[in-house]
């Protein structure tokens, strides 16, 4: 048996998993969209953060590839640590650029959301991140039997 009991996950707690980890992704899955076809305020977005216009496009599809991946059920967790890996690119290019707390905590908040999102909905990784645990299953309190 499993040293940590799983409980079932109950509906309420999916749907507000889908709920708060599906909205920012979704937006995301947008913001890449947009590189893709480069209209004028993303290109000077882009220019103005020190990049050159040439890697909107690479960073579109990036961004794309990683939020479709957190979006299908059973690659959720490898697109939850790959978009974790390119919010973190942002809130280094926003600190770079010497930008106001929020907006460099802005991309931190997506993280945040979209883990929290995983978290609520899937067992495994509530036995894996234990925000809350019982006594009885705390490795401290295990006693030595003689």
């Amino acid at each position: 048996m499993n040293a940590v009991t799983r409980k079932p996950v109950s509906k309420g707690a999916i749907r507000v998993g889908h709920l708060i980890g599906t909205l920012p992704a979704l937006l995301l899955v947008l913001d890449g969209a947009m590189k893709l076809f480069k209209p004028e305020p993303v290109v000077t977005a882009t220019t103005e953060l020190g990049y050159p216009e040439g890697v909107i496009v690479p960073l579109g599809c990036v961004l794309l590839i990683c939020a479709i991946l957190y979006l299908i059920p059973r690659t959720a967790v490898l697109g939850a640590i790959l978009l974790t890996g390119y919010l973190g690119g942002a809130v280094a290019t926003h600190v770079r650029a010497a930008h106001p707390m929020f907006e460099t905590l802005f991309p931190v908040a997506f993280g945040a959301l979209l883990w929290g999102g995983l978290v609520l909905r899937d067992p495994r990784l509530r036995a894996l991140v234990p925000l809350r645990r019982s006594l009885e299953h705390s490795p401290a309190v295990d006693t030595e039997k003689t």
